[in-house]
Protein backbone atom coordinates (compact mmCIF):
# COMPACT_ATOMS: atom_id res chain seq x y z
CA UNK A 1 0.00 0.00 0.00
CA UNK A 2 1.13 3.95 -0.59
CA UNK A 3 1.21 6.29 2.09
CA UNK A 4 -2.16 7.82 0.52
CA UNK A 5 -3.65 4.24 0.67
CA UNK A 6 -2.37 3.88 4.78
CA UNK A 7 -3.55 7.92 5.28
CA UNK A 8 -7.33 6.82 3.90
CA UNK A 9 -7.50 3.55 5.67
CA UNK A 10 -10.17 3.85 8.37
CA UNK A 11 -8.53 1.94 10.80
CA UNK A 12 -5.27 3.48 10.40
CA UNK A 13 -7.49 6.47 10.91
CA UNK A 14 -8.72 5.25 14.04
CA UNK A 15 -5.54 4.28 15.09
CA UNK A 16 -3.88 7.80 14.90
CA UNK A 17 -6.39 9.48 16.31
CA UNK A 18 -6.16 7.60 19.41
CA UNK A 19 -2.59 7.97 19.44
CA UNK A 20 -3.52 11.49 19.48
CA UNK A 21 -4.98 11.79 22.59
CA UNK A 22 -1.89 12.60 25.07
CA UNK A 23 -2.67 9.73 27.95
CA UNK A 24 0.70 10.55 29.24
CA UNK A 25 2.35 10.47 32.93
CA UNK A 26 2.49 12.11 34.90
CA UNK A 27 -1.37 13.50 35.92
CA UNK A 28 -2.94 11.78 32.72
CA UNK A 29 -6.06 13.85 31.82
CA UNK A 30 -8.17 10.89 30.59
CA UNK A 31 -11.36 12.86 29.54
CA UNK A 32 -10.74 12.66 25.76
CA UNK A 33 -9.57 9.36 26.14
CA UNK A 34 -13.14 8.05 27.59
CA UNK A 35 -14.96 10.08 24.98
CA UNK A 36 -13.00 9.07 22.18
CA UNK A 37 -13.97 5.03 23.41
CA UNK A 38 -17.70 5.88 23.95
CA UNK A 39 -17.55 7.09 20.39
CA UNK A 40 -15.95 3.63 19.02
CA UNK A 41 -18.47 1.36 21.50
CA UNK A 42 -21.25 3.39 19.85
CA UNK A 43 -19.66 2.67 16.32
CA UNK A 44 -19.92 -1.02 17.00
CA UNK A 45 -23.00 -0.86 18.28
CA UNK A 46 -21.79 -2.11 21.68
CA UNK A 47 -22.86 -0.96 25.17
CA UNK A 48 -20.52 0.48 27.34
CA UNK A 49 -19.72 1.08 30.85
CA UNK A 50 -17.38 4.00 32.68
CA UNK A 51 -16.28 3.17 36.51
CA UNK A 52 -14.12 4.41 38.78
CA UNK A 53 -12.43 1.41 40.46
CA UNK A 54 -10.00 3.79 43.02
CA UNK A 55 -10.78 7.47 42.10
CA UNK A 56 -13.17 9.97 39.75
CA UNK A 57 -9.43 10.42 37.83
CA UNK A 58 -8.68 6.75 36.80
CA UNK A 59 -11.83 5.15 34.34
CA UNK A 60 -12.21 1.99 33.28
CA UNK A 61 -14.16 2.01 29.82
CA UNK A 62 -15.62 -1.74 29.56
CA UNK A 63 -17.55 -2.59 26.21
CA UNK A 64 -19.99 -5.61 25.64
CA UNK A 65 -20.06 -7.93 22.97
CA UNK A 66 -22.75 -10.32 24.29
CA UNK A 67 -22.14 -14.43 23.48
CA UNK A 68 -24.79 -16.68 22.44
CA UNK A 69 -24.23 -18.55 25.92
CA UNK A 70 -24.01 -15.71 28.01
CA UNK A 71 -23.68 -17.93 31.12
CA UNK A 72 -20.24 -19.02 29.55
CA UNK A 73 -17.44 -17.89 31.45
CA UNK A 74 -16.57 -14.69 29.32
CA UNK A 75 -13.18 -13.42 27.62
CA UNK A 76 -11.81 -10.08 27.79
CA UNK A 77 -9.93 -8.64 25.94
CA UNK A 78 -7.89 -6.63 27.75
CA UNK A 79 -5.46 -3.22 27.46
CA UNK A 80 -4.11 0.04 29.51
CA UNK A 81 -4.82 3.49 28.22
CA UNK A 82 -2.10 5.24 29.99
CA UNK A 83 1.77 6.01 28.20
CA UNK A 84 5.17 6.68 30.07
CA UNK A 85 6.38 10.17 29.81
CA UNK A 86 8.03 11.54 26.70
CA UNK A 87 11.43 13.72 25.95
CA UNK A 88 10.03 15.70 22.79
CA UNK A 89 13.77 17.18 22.29
CA UNK A 90 14.67 13.33 21.65
CA UNK A 91 12.06 12.90 19.50
CA UNK A 92 12.20 13.51 15.76
CA UNK A 93 8.81 13.63 15.27
CA UNK A 94 6.01 14.72 17.57
CA UNK A 95 5.36 12.15 19.90
CA UNK A 96 1.90 12.85 19.91
CA UNK A 97 1.81 13.30 16.07
CA UNK A 98 1.18 10.03 14.91
CA UNK A 99 3.17 11.46 11.65
CA UNK A 100 3.19 8.54 8.91
CA UNK A 101 6.38 8.90 6.67
CA UNK A 102 6.67 7.26 3.59
CA UNK A 103 7.55 4.01 4.73
CA UNK A 104 4.11 3.80 6.50
CA UNK A 105 5.78 3.94 10.19
CA UNK A 106 3.57 5.53 12.46
CA UNK A 107 5.39 7.50 15.06
CA UNK A 108 3.62 8.25 18.62
CA UNK A 109 3.77 7.18 21.85
CA UNK A 110 1.80 3.83 22.75
CA UNK A 111 1.87 3.20 19.09
CA UNK A 112 3.90 0.06 20.05
CA UNK A 113 2.77 0.20 24.05
CA UNK A 114 -0.29 -0.53 23.97
CA UNK A 115 -2.85 1.89 21.98
CA UNK A 116 -1.95 -0.75 19.14
CA UNK A 117 -3.37 -3.23 20.70
CA UNK A 118 -6.69 -1.57 22.14
CA UNK A 119 -8.08 -0.41 18.29
CA UNK A 120 -6.44 -4.02 16.90
CA UNK A 121 -9.46 -5.40 18.82
CA UNK A 122 -11.92 -2.57 17.63
CA UNK A 123 -10.91 -3.25 13.91
CA UNK A 124 -11.36 -7.10 14.53
CA UNK A 125 -14.89 -6.73 16.62
CA UNK A 126 -16.13 -4.46 13.35
CA UNK A 127 -14.81 -7.44 10.93
CA UNK A 128 -16.08 -10.00 12.57
CA UNK A 129 -19.54 -8.19 13.46
CA UNK A 130 -20.34 -7.32 9.42
CA UNK A 131 -19.60 -10.81 8.98
CA UNK A 132 -22.05 -11.84 10.59
CA UNK A 133 -20.43 -13.83 13.41
CA UNK A 134 -21.86 -13.39 17.11
CA UNK A 135 -19.53 -15.16 19.64
CA UNK A 136 -20.71 -18.25 21.85
CA UNK A 137 -18.95 -16.37 25.42
CA UNK A 138 -19.25 -12.85 25.82
CA UNK A 139 -16.46 -10.83 25.36
CA UNK A 140 -15.33 -7.59 27.12
CA UNK A 141 -13.08 -4.62 26.04
CA UNK A 142 -11.55 -3.16 28.96
CA UNK A 143 -9.53 -0.27 28.66
CA UNK A 144 -7.60 0.06 32.03
CA UNK A 145 -5.44 3.41 33.50
CA UNK A 146 -2.43 3.36 35.57
CA UNK A 147 -0.89 0.37 34.24
CA UNK A 148 2.76 2.12 33.59
CA UNK A 149 2.67 3.05 37.52
CA UNK A 150 1.81 -0.57 38.71
CA UNK A 151 -1.91 -0.41 38.15
CA UNK A 152 -2.85 0.38 41.67
CA UNK A 153 -5.61 2.58 40.39
CA UNK A 154 -6.28 0.55 37.57
CA UNK A 155 -6.59 -3.42 37.42
CA UNK A 156 -5.54 -3.94 40.94
CA UNK A 157 -8.51 -2.86 42.27
CA UNK A 158 -10.58 -3.40 39.12
CA UNK A 159 -10.12 -7.55 39.74
CA UNK A 160 -11.54 -7.00 43.58
CA UNK A 161 -14.33 -5.09 42.68
CA UNK A 162 -17.90 -6.88 42.31
CA UNK A 163 -18.44 -5.17 38.83
CA UNK A 164 -15.62 -7.26 38.04
CA UNK A 165 -16.52 -10.52 39.62
CA UNK A 166 -20.18 -10.28 37.89
CA UNK A 167 -18.29 -9.85 34.10
CA UNK A 168 -17.51 -14.21 35.09
CA UNK A 169 -14.21 -13.74 33.26
CA UNK A 170 -12.42 -16.93 32.22
CA UNK A 171 -9.78 -15.92 30.38
CA UNK A 172 -7.79 -12.47 29.59
CA UNK A 173 -5.88 -11.15 26.66
CA UNK A 174 -3.18 -8.49 27.06
CA UNK A 175 -0.42 -7.48 26.45
CA UNK A 176 2.86 -8.81 24.84
CA UNK A 177 6.25 -7.08 23.16
CA UNK A 178 7.52 -6.48 19.79
CA UNK A 179 9.57 -8.81 18.06
CA UNK A 180 12.29 -7.82 15.95
CA UNK A 181 12.82 -11.28 13.85
CA UNK A 182 9.68 -12.87 12.05
CA UNK A 183 8.71 -14.84 15.20
CA UNK A 184 5.91 -13.80 17.65
CA UNK A 185 6.21 -14.28 21.96
CA UNK A 186 3.17 -15.54 23.85
CA UNK A 187 3.64 -14.81 27.75
CA UNK A 188 2.28 -16.89 30.35
CA UNK A 189 4.07 -15.73 33.51
CA UNK A 190 5.82 -12.84 34.84
CA UNK A 191 8.56 -12.65 37.68
CA UNK A 192 7.57 -11.45 40.80
CA UNK A 193 8.91 -7.77 41.68
CA UNK A 194 10.47 -6.95 44.33
CA UNK A 195 11.85 -3.31 45.55
CA UNK A 196 13.86 -4.15 48.50
CA UNK A 197 15.45 -1.25 50.31
CA UNK A 198 18.46 -2.15 53.44
CA UNK A 199 18.57 0.01 55.83
CA UNK A 200 22.22 -0.73 57.07
CA UNK A 201 22.91 0.59 60.77
CA UNK A 202 26.85 0.57 62.10
CA UNK A 203 29.29 1.46 64.27
CA UNK A 204 29.37 5.68 63.51
CA UNK A 205 32.42 8.10 64.52
CA UNK A 206 35.25 10.07 63.12
CA UNK A 207 36.51 9.31 59.58
CA UNK A 208 40.33 9.01 60.38
CA UNK A 209 39.58 6.13 62.58
CA UNK A 210 39.36 2.23 61.77
CA UNK A 211 36.06 1.24 63.89
CA UNK A 212 34.73 -2.30 63.79
CA UNK A 213 31.40 -3.37 62.08
CA UNK A 214 30.35 0.32 60.20
CA UNK A 215 27.05 0.49 57.97
CA UNK A 216 30.06 0.76 55.28
CA UNK A 217 31.16 -2.94 55.82
CA UNK A 218 28.12 -4.29 55.81
CA UNK A 219 27.53 -2.61 52.80
CA UNK A 220 29.82 -3.58 51.00
CA UNK A 221 29.17 -7.49 52.27
CA UNK A 222 25.82 -7.57 50.81
CA UNK A 223 26.30 -5.83 47.61
CA UNK A 224 29.06 -8.34 46.98
CA UNK A 225 26.73 -11.25 47.94
CA UNK A 226 23.91 -9.63 45.55
CA UNK A 227 26.45 -9.16 42.89
CA UNK A 228 27.64 -12.39 42.57
CA UNK A 229 23.88 -13.87 42.91
CA UNK A 230 23.90 -11.23 39.67
CA UNK A 231 26.51 -12.72 37.91
CA UNK A 232 25.25 -16.39 38.34
CA UNK A 233 22.24 -15.42 36.01
CA UNK A 234 23.91 -13.61 33.59
CA UNK A 235 26.22 -16.86 33.22
CA UNK A 236 23.00 -18.96 32.89
CA UNK A 237 22.01 -17.02 29.95
CA UNK A 238 25.04 -16.80 28.07
CA UNK A 239 25.63 -20.59 29.08
CA UNK A 240 21.80 -21.87 28.39
CA UNK A 241 20.35 -20.72 24.94
CA UNK A 242 17.13 -21.84 25.22
CA UNK A 243 16.20 -19.50 28.04
CA UNK A 244 15.67 -15.26 28.08
CA UNK A 245 16.05 -12.43 30.04
CA UNK A 246 12.34 -13.50 31.30
CA UNK A 247 13.78 -17.40 32.62
CA UNK A 248 16.57 -15.50 34.93
CA UNK A 249 16.37 -13.32 38.25
CA UNK A 250 17.76 -9.88 37.95
CA UNK A 251 19.22 -7.72 40.50
CA UNK A 252 19.43 -4.35 40.30
CA UNK A 253 21.20 -1.85 42.42
CA UNK A 254 19.60 1.59 42.08
CA UNK A 255 19.50 3.83 45.02
CA UNK A 256 22.13 4.51 47.44
CA UNK A 257 21.51 7.18 50.06
CA UNK A 258 23.51 7.84 53.29
CA UNK A 259 26.04 9.57 55.15
CA UNK A 260 26.26 13.14 56.82
CA UNK A 261 29.39 14.49 56.09
CA UNK A 262 32.66 13.66 54.41
CA UNK A 263 35.20 13.42 57.12
CA UNK A 264 32.10 11.33 59.44
CA UNK A 265 31.53 7.46 59.27
CA UNK A 266 27.39 7.50 59.02
CA UNK A 267 25.54 5.39 61.58
CA UNK A 268 22.94 4.26 58.42
CA UNK A 269 23.51 3.46 55.08
CA UNK A 270 20.81 2.47 52.53
CA UNK A 271 20.55 0.88 49.14
CA UNK A 272 17.69 0.06 47.13
CA UNK A 273 17.65 -3.24 45.12
CA UNK A 274 15.14 -4.09 42.35
CA UNK A 275 14.53 -7.85 42.10
CA UNK A 276 13.21 -9.75 39.70
CA UNK A 277 12.15 -13.68 40.62
CA UNK A 278 12.07 -16.16 38.20
CA UNK A 279 8.94 -18.18 38.58
CA UNK A 280 11.57 -21.43 39.02
CA UNK A 281 12.82 -19.87 42.17
CA UNK A 282 11.56 -20.73 45.69
CA UNK A 283 10.10 -17.28 46.93
CA UNK A 284 10.74 -17.80 50.71
CA UNK A 285 14.06 -19.56 50.26
CA UNK A 286 15.39 -16.58 48.09
CA UNK A 287 14.35 -13.95 51.08
CA UNK A 288 15.93 -16.27 54.11
CA UNK A 289 19.24 -16.25 51.86
CA UNK A 290 19.09 -12.53 51.84
CA UNK A 291 18.32 -12.36 55.66
CA UNK A 292 20.82 -14.49 55.96
CA UNK A 293 23.24 -12.41 54.23
CA UNK A 294 22.41 -9.79 56.44
CA UNK A 295 23.03 -11.52 59.27
CA UNK A 296 26.57 -12.55 57.82
CA UNK A 297 27.19 -8.85 57.50
CA UNK A 298 27.25 -7.93 60.98
CA UNK A 299 23.60 -7.92 61.59
CA UNK A 300 21.61 -4.24 62.32
CA UNK A 301 20.19 -4.54 58.98
CA UNK A 302 16.98 -3.76 58.48
CA UNK A 303 14.71 -4.88 55.36
CA UNK A 304 12.08 -2.93 53.85
CA UNK A 305 10.06 -4.30 50.89
CA UNK A 306 9.12 -0.41 48.58
CA UNK A 307 7.13 -3.33 46.96
CA UNK A 308 6.94 -7.12 47.34
CA UNK A 309 4.69 -8.38 44.89
CA UNK A 310 3.07 -12.00 45.95
CA UNK A 311 4.05 -15.23 43.60
CA UNK A 312 1.45 -15.68 40.67
CA UNK A 313 1.00 -18.91 39.32
CA UNK A 314 1.38 -19.10 35.85
CA UNK A 315 -1.52 -19.54 33.46
CA UNK A 316 -1.28 -23.47 32.03
CA UNK A 317 0.13 -23.96 28.75
CA UNK A 318 -1.13 -27.46 27.94
CA UNK A 319 -4.63 -29.33 27.29
CA UNK A 320 -5.74 -28.74 31.03
CA UNK A 321 -6.30 -24.80 29.72
CA UNK A 322 -9.36 -25.28 27.13
CA UNK A 323 -8.43 -21.63 26.47
CA UNK A 324 -4.74 -21.72 25.51
CA UNK A 325 -5.75 -25.27 23.44
CA UNK A 326 -7.95 -22.48 20.90
CA UNK A 327 -5.46 -19.55 21.14
CA UNK A 328 -2.26 -22.02 20.42
CA UNK A 329 -4.71 -24.26 17.67
CA UNK A 330 -5.49 -20.95 16.02
CA UNK A 331 -1.84 -19.45 15.61
CA UNK A 332 -1.05 -22.50 14.11
CA UNK A 333 -3.63 -22.21 11.62
CA UNK A 334 -2.10 -18.74 11.08
CA UNK A 335 1.15 -20.46 10.47
CA UNK A 336 3.04 -17.81 13.29
CA UNK A 337 5.99 -18.82 14.79
CA UNK A 338 5.44 -18.53 18.53
CA UNK A 339 7.75 -18.64 21.35
CA UNK A 340 6.23 -19.07 24.99
CA UNK A 341 7.65 -16.77 27.32
CA UNK A 342 7.99 -15.50 30.70
CA UNK A 343 7.23 -11.48 30.50
CA UNK A 344 10.33 -9.78 31.75
CA UNK A 345 8.67 -6.82 33.47
CA UNK A 346 5.18 -6.36 34.71
CA UNK A 347 2.11 -5.99 33.07
CA UNK A 348 -1.62 -6.24 34.74
CA UNK A 349 -1.95 -10.22 33.17
CA UNK A 350 -0.45 -10.23 37.13
CA UNK A 351 -3.19 -8.80 38.97
CA UNK A 352 -5.94 -11.15 36.84
CA UNK A 353 -3.73 -14.30 36.91
CA UNK A 354 -3.52 -13.68 40.49
CA UNK A 355 -7.51 -14.38 41.42
CA UNK A 356 -7.36 -17.26 39.39
CA UNK A 357 -8.24 -16.28 36.02
CA UNK A 358 -5.33 -17.59 32.86
CA UNK A 359 -3.84 -14.52 30.59
CA UNK A 360 -1.74 -14.67 27.83
CA UNK A 361 0.19 -11.82 26.79
CA UNK A 362 0.39 -11.48 22.99
CA UNK A 363 0.55 -8.46 20.96
CA UNK A 364 0.73 -9.07 16.94
CA UNK A 365 4.06 -7.22 16.44
CA UNK A 366 7.05 -8.85 14.76
CA UNK A 367 9.95 -7.70 12.67
CA UNK A 368 9.69 -4.36 14.43
CA UNK A 369 12.46 -2.50 16.92
CA UNK A 370 12.02 -2.98 20.39
CA UNK A 371 10.82 1.14 20.93
CA UNK A 372 8.59 0.45 23.95
CA UNK A 373 9.37 3.88 26.66
CA UNK A 374 11.80 4.98 23.85
CA UNK A 375 12.10 7.75 21.98
CA UNK A 376 10.63 7.82 18.44
CA UNK A 377 8.32 4.88 19.33
CA UNK A 378 6.28 3.94 16.14
CA UNK A 379 4.21 0.79 14.47
CA UNK A 380 4.37 0.09 10.49
CA UNK A 381 0.78 0.95 9.08
CA UNK A 382 0.92 -2.93 7.65
CA UNK A 383 2.15 -4.12 11.08
CA UNK A 384 -0.93 -2.79 12.74
CA UNK A 385 -3.53 -4.13 9.72
CA UNK A 386 -1.87 -7.39 10.01
CA UNK A 387 -2.66 -7.32 13.83
CA UNK A 388 -6.24 -7.05 13.02
CA UNK A 389 -6.67 -10.31 11.25
CA UNK A 390 -4.87 -12.26 14.09
CA UNK A 391 -7.26 -11.16 16.26
CA UNK A 392 -9.70 -11.70 13.84
CA UNK A 393 -8.89 -15.53 14.15
CA UNK A 394 -7.84 -15.40 17.97
CA UNK A 395 -10.84 -13.52 19.16
CA UNK A 396 -13.44 -16.09 17.75
CA UNK A 397 -11.17 -19.10 18.44
CA UNK A 398 -10.98 -18.90 22.42
CA UNK A 399 -14.74 -16.95 22.40
CA UNK A 400 -15.86 -20.41 21.01
CA UNK A 401 -13.77 -22.67 22.91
Amino acid sequence: MSKTEWESNEEIKIFREYLRIPTVHPNVDYTACVEFLKRQAARLGLPVDVIYPVNEANPVVVMKWLGKQPELPSIILNSHTDVVPVFPDKWTHGPFSADLDDEGRIFARGSQDMKCVGTQYLGAVRALKASGFQPKRTVYLTYVPDEEVGGHLGMRQLVNSDYFKKLNVGFSFDEGISSEDETYAVYYAERTLWHLKFKISGTAGHGSLLLPNTAGQKLNYIVNKLMEFRESQVKRLKDEPNIDIGDVTTVNLTQLAGGVQSNVVPPLLEAVFDIRIAVTVDIAEFEKQIRDWCEEAGGGIELEFEMKCPFVQPTKIDESNLYWVAFKKALDELGLKTRYRVFPGATDSRYIRHVGIPALGFSPINKTPLLLHDHDEFLRADTYLNGIEVYKKLIPAVANA
